[in-house]
């Protein structure tokens, strides 16, 4: 980017003076557009402009834009699209026709990087890396010889990685095409449900996904398309994209592998199934619900090994993990673990049972669903069906004289009371609730109608967690923040920061981040802090009174991770409040 620096100082955009300023701060700073704005030496919006100035007379590229540091480049591209007249589209946010794309051939999507996006009786729309490519343009409109083309634009990265999906697509044509074929010869979805080439599919996908990491694998039926998308550190991303008519066979099978009704479409289903994949056994919880184009079917990937994880390389920061520890070694009371679905409670409350299982006591868990199988462990399946619900198992198991206690999930009045009961009479109850942090928990118990005293004298230490994704370790580099983002954080950083980001890489993905990381922040319950909750004390109070006692907030522990280059400060405003 310095040649567009040195264009900017012969048009006079910035001064010389400007860039002596920031080569003569100390440390000095890279002369680059977001140190330039961060310093108000330049307007974003001059800037803008100025790009998509020099894009439209082909002085750089759509590419150059997502190597500059700092600076949203969507407005610029938008701003390309109305200078240029063309559409500006976000290839995440639209459905690819498959029935288009595979009318063209692979090699040219490659050589000219677009992708066909739909086709009506009017144009063709095609999305292009380069809108001033003629030549691109010249032999696309070759292939349709009786519509023109609409030309479109998009973030390079977005054509890339859809190209890259698309490349698998490419290589299980031959997959698709027999079961097309047996489609046609058997006629109906059932026998074709006896398929090898569904079932060779079916194995392709479910590899795919665990060589990719992913918890959940999702199939869903839209309007034109069969989509598959995997679940991978917490967010999702599309792996395969079929015709329509590959949907009910697929799905069919599915249901097949796990002993569902394959002939109900109309009401939501649950079954499961294991297979082994390289020699590692995974069982797989499967969900079916129906939607207006078809069916939702999910799979959970359940990696048995995962359960074995030790509480200390759960990603808890030291003094998290101290705290937490101290906590789970208490011989009564209730230790709660909060957050959202998917924040990995459960990977927490598995890792502390690890920790505090001994020969000497009886353990005794109520699940539901049991996801993981522990030596050591009493565990129980909730069973709804025949009368089963969590506070009818806890009932029966304060009577098999247990020592230690684990509820997966406090969902009601009963049996939060049943838990604390226990807890006040001896044992150690380790359980989640779905609170957004910790100190909210307090009131959320206080909110089911639990009475305070009772509660004060309970609760041992809560600990709320999120989980943010890790940088890839392959392509992690130094990055300036937006001035705006430093001027919110500043007081939680120390002096010249330095922060860190994932270029993208082809061990990432492209998308600069691998593996996942815990961020929390645990209240231990102080008698002071016991005091303030048997006499009705406001959040605010509460909050105060833990801040006295050296408590961290969620946000701040996963700023000090962005500090030490772990995560981005991105990645800890997805998931954390300021």
């Amino acid at each position: 980017m310095v040649k567009l620096i040195e264009i900017m100082l012969k048009e006079n955009l910035i001064t010389k003076d400007a860039i002596s300023t920031l080569v003569k701060s100390r440390p000095p700073k890279k002369i680059s557009f977001a140190n330039l704005l961060a310093e108000n030496m330049i307007d974003l919006h001059t800037v803008e402009i100025f790009l998509a100035k020099k894009i439209r007379q082909g002085v750089i590229t759509l590419s150059h834009l997502e190597k500059i540091e700092g600076i949203n480049i969507i407005p610029i591209i938008e701003e390309v699209a109305k200078v240029l007249h063309v559409e500006y589209v976000d290839l995440d946010e639209v459905e690819i026709d498959m029935k288009l794309f595979s009318r063209l051939p692979y090699r040219q999507l490659l050589k000219f990087n677009i992708i066909p996006i739909e086709e009506n009786d009017l144009n063709v729309l095609i999305v292009f890396d380069d809108p001033l490519d003629m030549a691109a343009q010249d032999a696309i409109q070759r292939l349709f010889p009786q519509k023109p083309i609409r030309i479109a634009i998009s973030k390079p990265q977005q054509i890339h990685q859809h190209l890259q999906r698309l490349e698998i697509n490419e290589s299980i044509k031959g997959l698709v095409s027999d079961i097309r074929k047996d489609l046609s010869q058997q006629g109906s979805t059932e026998e074709t449900d006896e398929s090898p080439a569904v079932l060779k599919l079916i194995d392709i996908i479910i590899k795919s996904a665990i060589f990719l990491g992913a918890s959940d694998i999702h199939i869903e039926a839209t309007e034109k398309s069969c989509i598959i998308r995997v679940r991978v550190d917490g967010m999702l991303r599309q792996s395969f994209t079929f015709d329509r008519d590959i949907f009910n066979p697929l799905a069919s099978r599915m249901k097949l592998l796990s002993n569902l009704d394959i002939a109900e479409k109309r009401k939501p289903q649950d079954g499961r199934f294991s297979t082994t994949v390289s020699k590692k056994d995974f069982d797989f919880r499967v969900s079916t619900l129906p939607t207006i184009f078809g069916e939702s079917i999910v799979l959970r990937i359940l990696d048995k090994s995962k359960a074995m994880i030790k509480l200390e390389e759960a990603g808890m920061s030291k003094f998290c993990y101290d705290r937490f520890s101290e906590s789970i070694k208490v011989p009564y009371g209730i230790v709660l673990v909060t957050g959202p679905t998917g924040s990995g409670k459960t990977t927490t409350l598995y890792g502390a049972l690890n920790a505090i299982k001994d020969v000497k006591d009886k353990i005794i868990t109520v699940e539901d669903p049991v996801e993981y199988q522990m030596n050591g462990l009493q565990q129980v399946q909730v069973r709804a069906s025949i009368g089963l619900s969590f506070a009818d198992a806890l009932r029966s198991i304060l009577r098999q004289d247990p020592d230690k206690i684990m509820i997966g999930e406090i969902r009601d009045k009963e049996t939060l009371r049943i838990a604390i009961q226990a807890a006040l009479t001896g044992h150690l109850v380790l359980s989640t609730l779905h609170t957004n942090d910790a100190i909210s928990a307090v009131t959320r118990i206080l909110d089911m109608g639990i009475e305070e005293y009772l509660v004060s004298g309970a609760l041992v230490a809560i600990q709320a967690q999120r989980l943010v994704r890790k940088i890839c370790t392959y392509c992690k580099k130094e990055t300036v923040l937006p001035a705006e983002l430093l001027k919110d954080i500043k007081h939680y950083l120390p002096e010249n920061p330095v922060f860190y980001v994932g270029e993208g890489c082809k061990e990432c993905g492209h998308n600069g981040y691998s593996g996942r990381e815990m961020i929390s922040e645990v209240l231990t319950i102080s008698e002071t802090f016991s005091r303030l909750i048997a006499k009705s004390a406001s959040k605010e109070e509460m909050t105060e009174q833990a801040m006295k006692e050296g408590f961290i907030n969620m946000f701040e522990d996963g700023v000090r991770k962005a500090l030490e280059g772990k995560t981005t400060i991105e990645e800890i405003y997805r998931v954390a409040r300021l």
